[in-house]
Parts: C-alpha cells; structure tokens; sequence
C-alpha cells in the first residue's frame, strides 16, 4: 500500500514534471519553498553539470543519431530526470533518526532506441527513491554521476559515459564534446513565459562525438555518430493556456546546430516567448525570438496507441539566417508512452534535413520532441 501511495504521488507530480521550467543564480524561494529565479544564470562547469537540490524539477538530456559499419542507421535517447517533492526546510521535521527510505529526491529514466534500418521503436523506463543506493546525482572533484539502479551518466572533464541496460535492449556510450556548453536565453536563463519566474536555467552541449554500442535483440552493434546533451534545471510550470511544446535540435553538415522550442496555446497561436539558439562553427550561440523563424507542419501521423496525431514533417525558415530546411521523421512511430513513471504519453524522434544555409546547401539529422499531443497539460500553478 506504501508503495501505491508513493507511486500515485510521485506520479501526480511528473504530471507537470515535463512542464515545470524555472531557473537558477538568483536564490529566491517561490511562494512554496522552492528555490526559483527571475533573472540570468551565468552556470559555470563543472559545477553546473551537477546536481541543483531546492529546484523542483531538473533532467540531463541526451539524444543522438549512430551508424554501424554494416550501414545501418539508430537513434536514442536516455533522459534522468529528478523530482524534489517537498521544499528544502522540511527536513527540519523528519525524525531523528530517520528511515533510510525518508528522502526528498525521485529519479526517472526514459531511454529508447529507434532502430531506423527495420523501422522500429524501442523504449523503457525506469523509477527509484533517491534511498538505499537506488538512485541518485552526485558531483565529486570534476566528474558528475546521475544514476537510477543500472542505468547511468558520468561526466568528466573530456567526455560523457552513458549506460543503460533494459530487458530488451542496451546502450553504452561515450561522448566527447567538439564544442564547449552553449548557454541559452540570456546566461542560461531561458524564459517559458509571461513572467520572470516562468523560465529554467537551460545549457546544451549542441555537437559530442560518440561512440559505443547498442545492444538489441542479443546482437552487440559497434556504432558512432554525432548526440546533443540538454541539462535543464527549474521550480515554476508552465503558465496556463500553454498545452505543450514542440522542441528542435539539429546538427548541421557545415559545422553548426540550432535549438528551437514552440509553446503551443490552447488557441493554436505560439506563445512569444518561444526561442531559439544557432550556434555557429566556433561555438558562439545567437539568440533567436519568436519573430525570427517559421515551423510549419507538411504531415502528420496517428498513434495506434495514444491516438495523438503528431506531426512528422515539418518545413522550417528563419530568416535572419538565410536557413531553409524541410525536416521529416526517420520513423513515424516514435512515441514514448511512459504509465509505469511519469503517465506522460510524448513523441521523441531522430529526424533529418535538407536545405539551405546563406544559399549552400546543408542537411542535417537530429531529435524533435512533442509533448501535449496525447493530452494536453494542466500544470497547478
């Protein structure tokens, strides 16, 4: 019953868990106890790989597209997310001595790998207390460990370790970063709303060779390619009206990546404060605002299960930048349904690009992320 209990709570928070974006730096509390911010980040590294307690919500996000030698093609994804379910202070009030159980931190884990040769999807997902060496974040000297029983992240000073073993598949990698952490909005502070305080502390590492293998189906594959690393850190949900979002990373094939996110209404307008960030050869990002590029969806597709129609391929113009591409799903079908943990239901695919740069032409291959398709949000405020 215990269980049960902690389980439904935990869940009711994940409800808002991939809605709730707020910042970091400036050390206000919220009218709850969290921590929160209104104003830029400035994170420094290695500290700002680890952990950040007193925020609500925080996850390290990582997605790529990996060739073997045989020619075929994978994308994956492994997220960590962890949830603080009571502010800070409350620790005050735990008894002395407390359970080994008693901790204020639940960790997540979502990976999948889309097998893009046999057109197929495959994900898992995972749950455990911050309690009895379940789970956990930790930062010792320079290196960063996120973990949830075998599953795992270390980053070091040179490069990231990814681990992730399920019944059904495995993915072990190492990423080395070719460029240094782009820092989105303003010093990190990358704003989701209307208010100050609706915005997270948002970083990337936008271009990390990596390689490693994949396990599926009892086959061990060597593979390579290129992944993207998110770290997002945050106290305040999305603000209502908003139903979901559309997120875009892309690896360009002249050395440059972009990150664009739309806030979907439930009017069907995009909210202002969707944003962007270009990065070019060198590393050094350019803010983008809403009025700066156009996200048009060409097709769409219907989940079997959820029975959410996501769109699949989209055409993308940001005019400051001469860029023009068409965007399409490498899969149709790559959507993460995710009862069993946060009971949110969100399509995450590997996508690829053709187009215009300044008039040469480019392709790129990345991830799209759409949430609020199967259902929309409706985060308490």
């Amino acid at each position: 019953m215990k269980r049960r209990s902690e389980k439904f709570a935990f869940t009711l928070l994940c409800l808002f868990l991939m809605t709730a974006l707020a910042g970091h730096k400036v050390m206000a509390e919220d009218q709850n106890g969290y921590l929160t911010v209104t104003g830029p980040c400035h994170p420094t590294f290695p500290k700002d790989h680890g952990p950040h307690p007193g925020y609500r919500t925080e996850w390290w996000y990582y997605t790529g597209n990996l060739l073997a030698a045989s020619g075929n093609q994978y994308g994956y994804q492994l997220t960590f997310f962890r949830s603080q379910i009571s502010p800070s202070d409350t620790t005050t009030n735990w008894p002395r001595p407390s359970s080994a159980w008693r901790t204020q931190q639940v960790f997540v884990g979502h990976a999948a790998i889309s097998d893009l040769s046999k057109k197929k999807h495959r994900h898992a997902e995972l749950m455990a207390r911050e309690a009895l060496g379940m789970a956990g974040a930790s930062q010792k000297t320079a290196a960063t460990t996120v973990f949830i029983k075998n599953w795992s992240t270390t980053i070091g000073a040179d490069s990231h370790v990814l681990a992730a073993h399920t019944a059904d598949f495995s993915i072990d990698l190492t990423l080395q970063p070719a460029k240094p952490p782009v820092l989105h909005g303003q010093a990190g502070y990358s704003r989701k709303g209307s208010t100050a305080k609706k915005a997270s502390c948002y970083y990337s590492l936008t271009r990390l060779i990596s390689k490693g293998m994949l396990k599926i189906d009892g086959k061990t594959i060597a593979v390579e390619g290129l992944s993207w690393m998110d770290h997002e850190y945050s106290t305040d949900p999305l603000e209502a009206g908003i139903v979901g979002w559309d997120w875009l990373s892309l690896q360009l094939s002249d050395q440059t990546e972009l990150m664009l996110f739309f806030l979907r209404q439930q009017n069907g307008e995009i909210h202002p404060a969707s944003s962007g960030t270009f990065v070019d050869r060198s590393g050094r990002p350019q803010h983008l605002t809403r009025e700066d590029f156009s996200f048009t969806a060409l097709k769409q597709w219907q989940s079997p299960r959820s029975n959410a129609v996501y769109p699949v391929a989209w055409h993308l113009n940001i005019l400051p930048l001469a860029i023009e591409l068409t965007i399409v799903a490498n899969l149709n079908d790559q959507e993460m349904v995710t009862a069993a943990t946060t009971g949110v239901t969100y399509w995450e695919g590997s996508v690829s690009a053709t187009g215009t740069l300044a008039e040469q032409p480019v392709r790129a291959d990345g991830y799209v992320e759409l949430t609020g398709y199967a259902k929309a949000f409706r985060a308490p405020l």
